[in-house]
């Protein structure tokens, strides 16, 4: 049953006359404290926090010494007291709750100030089991959902960056918070307690191996405000959630304007891919244009790699993200200025490269120190009306696969090589993906058709376009690997592959018509392997 409200009206300025300080993070809390304390404010305070105040010479009293009761249990039991919360939800217009008060000794209290403990900070450096239960705080989120309840009477702060604004305030209305203000900031409360609480739950989810738990939170810190989403009449946000998964969310931006919506979703799509390739295996590059590749290769050095990758459709590599898997060098930075390009995101940079990147400055540059690990596990989530689609991260790469030959005819070394390449970039093709590749390097890509055919025309169109602009005889399709990253439901497909000149093919398989499937690879002395595993990307 709903409690009902006294319908008690709250006032616009409330005094403050007495603070509830308790903060893991130390930053700014003193000179925030002293602020405080000069205009009169009463100061309250635990543990490790009334240390520091202490030793700064600022009179702060021990909430030990307002309950007469000492911190116990490691500091697990400090402010779970009722002549705390008592003070923190007494509604002061309200004739019973003051009653309350005096009989039971509670003293108001005004402001808070918590931070919690490093929850986010140890689970992302990868802290054991013990040590991170240990760092889910308790007291710190019962006192800001009770003072955010109460945000009528009691301003909640839970972040150093508005100890300013708080002391403007005060100092505007003389002593005095405004009720706006008390209530945004009962907002920002109760999103970081929530927050908090979903990082938990889901490290949880994770060390118990809980596939899809019954309850699932997914909550971030909001890290920039955007102009506009995908569109400028849309609104926008970026928010981290503390997953330490090299990208661009961890990407330090070296150079260039805010990155859009867009960018960052493009970045994402174009670093996850290169990501494929390991660094000391050889170079590699991957430009991204509107979420799918338009050229990805590898070469003897990255700016090897990086012309091949813009040979596959130069045309639309215009604007595009450039994903490098080594340090960008000065030659591959030289290349690329040649080319109107949104971002490039590398694990690092030399400093003649930076140099060079300087030249256009409007040019995002953004280093991440390592790649993310194609294997690692993870979730993903897409929001749909009235709810969440919750995913494991398809985190399945070929080399891992059981390949099965399935033809008459065996790939060469060559061609298996290719095959994997292919396969390795349709896992981030958006479907229906069709990719031609040849010697380490995409000769045509088909993305996101309704139709397999479709898909397999469109890129070995793009490789007659690339082959004319690059004055080559023949397109690169010609004794090209093609990879499809579901099954070919029915032959056509695989005869439009054919017809551009691709020889080996990697596929699913799992479609009632395999066997129709193979005998026209057959027919046309054509290799084909099969992963048992699709890579749909939608």
């Amino acid at each position: 049953m709903a409690v009902a409200s006294k319908k008690i009206p709250a006032p616009d300025l409330v005094s403050v006359q007495t603070a509830l300080l308790s903060v893991s993070d130390k930053s700014g809390i003193v000179e925030f404290a002293k602020a405080l304390h000069e205009m009169g404010v009463r100061l309250l305070s635990t543990g490790g926090t009334h240390k520091v105040l202490a030793q700064a010479g600022l009179p702060v009293k021990d909430v030990s010494e307002i309950t007469g009761f000492p911190e116990i249990m490691d500091g697990r039991v400090k402010t779970l007291h009722p002549l705390l919360h008592g003070g923190l939800l007494a509604i002061r217009d309200d004739e019973e709750h003051v009653t309350a008060m005096k009989a039971h000794g509670i003293e108001a209290i005004d402001l808070v100030v918590i931070n919690l403990y490093p929850f986010e900070e140890v689970r992302a450096a990868g802290g054991d089991y013990p040590t991170t239960v240990e760092n889910i705080d308790i007291g710190g989120p019962a006192m800001i959902r009770a003072s955010a309840k109460n945000h009528a009477y009691v301003t909640v702060v839970t972040d150093a960056a508005d100890y300013q604004e708080v002391i403007a305030a005060l100092s505007e209305s003389k002593g005095k918070t405004p009720y706006a203000l008390r209530q945004r900031l009962a907002a920002k409360a109760y999103a970081r307690t929530a927050a908090y609480d979903a990082a938990i739950s889901n490290w949880f989810a994770e060390a118990l191996s809980l596939d899809m738990p019954q309850h699932r939170v997914i909550g971030g810190v909001l890290k920039e405000k955007m102009r506009y989403g995908e569109n400028p009449h849309q609104s926008a946000g970026f928010y981290v959630n503390g997953d330490q998964r090299p990208g661009v969310a961890t990407a330090t931006l070296l150079q260039g304007k805010q990155l859009s919506y867009n960018n960052i979703n493009d970045t994402d799509a174009a670093f996850e891919l290169v990501a494929e390739f390991p660094p000391e295996q050889g170079p590699a590059c991957a430009i991204i244009k509107h979420a799918n590749p338009c050229g990805v290769a590898t070469g003897s050095s990255l700016v090897e790699a990086y012309k091949r990758a813009l040979a596959c459709d130069s045309v639309s590599a215009f604007g595009g993200i450039i994903a490098l898997n080594q340090v960008l060098d000065a030659d591959t930075a030289t290349e690329i200025v040649k080319l109107f390009t949104e971002v490039i995101i590398a694990p690092s940079v030399t400093e003649e490269a930076k140099a060079i990147i300087a030249a256009k400055p409007n040019l995002r540059l953004l280093t991440t120190g390592a790649l993310p690990d194609p294997r690692a596990p993870g979730i993903v989530a897409k929001t749909v009306s009235g709810g969440l689609l919750v995913q494991s991260r398809d985190n399945l790469v070929v080399e891992d696969l059981d390949l099965k030959i399935v033809t008459k005819r065996a790939p060469t070394p060559t061609e298996l090589e290719d095959m994997k390449f292919a396969f390795k970039i349709a896992k981030h093709v958006k479907s229906n993906a069709v990719i031609y590749a040849k010697n380490g390097q995409t000769a045509g890509i088909g993305a996101g058709q309704m139709s397999r055919v479709d898909s397999a025309r469109i890129a070995a169109m793009k490789a007659e376009d690339a082959a004319k602009a690059l004055g080559l005889a023949e397109p690169l399709t010609k004794g090209s690997a093609v990879a499809s990253e579901a099954f070919y439901p029915f032959a056509d497909g695989l005869l439009a592959a054919i017809a551009a000149g691709a020889t080996a093919v990697i596929q699913p398989g799992g479609s009632m018509r395999d066997e129709e499937v193979i005998a026209a690879a057959n027919e046309h002395d054509v290799a084909m392997v099969f992963t048992g595993v699709r890579h749909f990307r939608h």
